[in-house]
């Protein structure tokens, strides 16, 4: 068991949300890396005079990962929340320490966040979270009819039409993304980066709720428990996330003109909303294949979950090869890189994040930013010989 309500030992941990994490990883490189291929005309963050090719790739990626893997992520965020507030609570610690506790590892998040997106990429999510887990404490004593309220009343503003929604965007790789000059990225996205972090947020509001409750409920660590839940919430999940899809994936496949600004506006919310319940049902279907796979784990799998050990870091070596390979005072290769090539170094990516996670893990070494966020929320009390050495060096 973990001791003294710290962060929960490796060998603890459950393989269903591990597992979700580091596949899933795959999906955010595929997500995050099309957004710098460059075009003449775009829709969806997409190049519309790609290949036949490049426009297939396209529209499986609209479909399957665009707006759906990232709340999938703020599913297992809110969960693991819970779980932190479920260790500290059977601790006997009260409610206010927890919450400065949350807040210590919100503002390590919000930190880290800025400096990945002055240093590396400018889309970074990790502000958000930490935005979101600042107002978020606030909702971990709500009642479960307020959660599911909430999240649902939070859902259908996200649906209402807008012309935000990066879905049915016809904008090219902003300028943040792509800075000419090292000093010159900074003034850029010293003006994009606090409007990402401070409405980002929003759009996680709904799966962390979501994740709070199951998180309450233990629901992704014993599967066995709530196997008519799993199923039916990943097949409605990604059946829902799917046909909400097709309207613009279908554009950027090229199967489907065009529609016009008014239904970009009503389509591109629709798109964005149905990827939450996307997100749902793919921690669902994982979660379900690790319990099937029970004490069968082959090095393929355990290397996986390794990678969702270590998902910040994995995260953020991700945005290392984005900067190396696009930025254009580097290899500057967005003018070069299709979406296909661009989805298959997405693939090869991740690939060696697994190759450097499982290298880790034989180590026995959890990651250097899980080290970094877990020495600063816990803030471990020094011992009695630790203070008296301390103070002898003083003397």
């Amino acid at each position: 068991m973990s001791t003294q309500g710290g962060p929960t030992g490796l060998s603890e941990r459950a393989l269903g949300p591990d597992l979700a994490r580091g596949f899933m990883l795959l999906f955010i490189a595929l997500a995050n890396s099309h957004y710098f291929v460059a075009g003449r005309e775009y829709f969806g963050g997409f190049p519309t005079d790609g290949s036949p090719v490049d426009r297939g790739i396209g529209l499986l990626i609209s479909t399957l990962v665009d707006g759906r893997a990232f709340p999938m992520f703020g599913v297992l965020f809110g969960y693991g929340v819970a779980q932190i507030v479920r260790r500290q609570r059977e601790t006997g610690k009260e409610w206010w320490p927890i919450r400065k506790l949350l807040w210590r590892r919100s503002l390590v998040l919000v930190v880290l966040g800025f400096l990945h997106a002055m240093l590396l990429y400018i889309g970074d999510i990790l502000a958000a979270y930490g935005v979101l887990l600042f107002l978020g404490v606030w909702a971990l004593r709500w009642k479960d009819r307020w959660l599911f309220l909430v999240a649902a009343l939070v859902l259908v503003l996200t649906a209402l039409p807008s012309g935000d929604s990066l879905a049915g965007s016809a904008d090219g790789p902003d300028p943040s993304m792509l800075p000419a000059t090292f000093f010159g990225q900074f003034p850029d996205r010293l003006v994009v980066q606090p409007f990402i972090a401070g409405l980002g947020w929003i759009g996680f509001v709904t799966p962390f709720l979501i994740g709070l409750w199951a998180g309450r409920r233990r629901i992704l660590e014993r599967p066995a428990e709530h196997l008519t839940l799993l199923r039916t919430t990943a097949l409605l999940g990604l059946t829902i996330a799917i046909l909400g899809a097709l309207p613009m994936s279908l554009v950027v496949g090229g199967v489907l003109t065009r529609p016009s600004d008014y239904a970009v506006t009503i389509l591109g919310p629709l798109h964005d909303a149905t990827g939450v319940f996307g997100g749902f049902g793919y921690a669902a279907l994982i979660v379900l294949t690790a319990h099937r796979l029970g004490d069968r784990q082959g090095p393929v799998t355990v290397a996986i979950a390794a990678v969702g050990q270590r998902s910040l870091t994995c995260y953020l070596a991700q945005s290392v090869v984005w900067a190396a390979v696009f930025t254009p005072y580097l290899l500057d290769l967005s003018d070069t890189l299709t979406t296909t090539t661009t989805a298959l170094l997405a693939v090869a990516t991740w690939l060696a994040t697994i190759l450097l996670a499982d290298r880790m893990r034989r180590a026995n070494y959890r990651g250097p930013f899980e080290l970094l966020i877990r020495r600063i929320t816990y803030q471990p009390k020094r011992t009695a010989a630790t203070r008296s050495r301390n103070s002898g060096s003083r003397a």
